[in-house]
């Protein structure tokens, strides 16, 4: 892991989308796998600054999002199809056909999983990964559990990541328990892996994801594994990281 200290929230982003545009830049064709939440919004904002200014280009880039909600129609203000649109894709030239994110409506959605699964293989696979974090160390909607899970999988969301996903909507009750979420080989299988982390409510689970064993109670610690993995933090998330162990000499 090759981390990447920020300044604060404004410099981690603009530090992640340096990353990212370098990638469009030098591979047009570039499968980008994108996230969702708060973390990224700075990302998508600087981006788009720069498309906008002539020096992105994304009209043969793909896009294959993490997650979406089950049960919440794509064109639900806090659906992650609405999210996207809102937050990046139609600021940018991206080509609709080559934006993919799960069908949570699905009327068969272990099938949708399958499909989604089967699309991104049919796509050579993800050439960069863009990750924020939970507070329980889950990445996309992989929550802690007994074991990894493979594939695209109907996740049931924990309560801590309820929780968090609440300043989202009006009420609590309103957040839908269930999510469609990429697995773990997709996401392992990136060639690159970008994962963010901001604040100091994600400094227990970013000290676990780099410093602690690797193991399905925490699902970000899988990421040791992974050969080009770049972490871009701020002070605040790397706080509880260990004083005595370089941030750069992670595993």
């Amino acid at each position: 892991m090759k981390i990447i200290h920020a300044k604060d929230y404004n410099d981690l982003s603009r530090k992640a989308a340096n990353i990212i545009s370098a990638q469009v830049i030098l591979k047009p064709e570039s499968v980008l796998g994108l996230a969702t939440g708060s973390s990224p919004l700075g990302i998508y904002r600087q981006l788009i600054i720069w498309y906008e200014k002539g020096d992105l280009d994304f009209s043969a880039t793909t896009a294959v999002n993490l997650d979406e909600y089950c049960n919440l129609p794509p064109d639900n203000p806090q659906s992650y199809h609405a999210f996207m649109r809102q937050n990046f894709f139609d600021h940018i030239n991206i080509n609709p056909a080559r934006v993919h994110i799960p069908n949570g409506m699905a009327s068969d959605l272990e099938t949708e999983c399958r499909r989604y699964d089967q699309l991104i293989q049919s796509l050579g696979g993800i050439d960069l990964q863009l990750l924020g974090i939970g507070r329980n160390a889950h990445i996309g909607f992989n929550e802690p559990d007994s074991c990894f899970s493979k594939y695209t999988h109907k996740v049931a969301l924990s309560e801590s990541t309820i929780a968090a996903n609440t300043r989202f909507f009006d009420r609590e009750e309103d957040v839908p328990r269930q999510a469609i979420s990429m697995g773990m080989q997709a996401i392992t299988q990136a060639r690159k892996i970008l994962l963010i982390a901001s604040g100091p409510d994600k400094a227990d689970a970013l000290c676990a994801c780099c410093f602690g064993p690797v193991t399905p109670q925490v699902p970000a610690s899988i990421l040791q594994l992974h050969q080009d993995v770049t972490i871009i933090a701020d002070e605040e998330s790397l706080s509880k990281c260990p004083s005595n162990v370089p941030v750069s000499a992670a595993k």
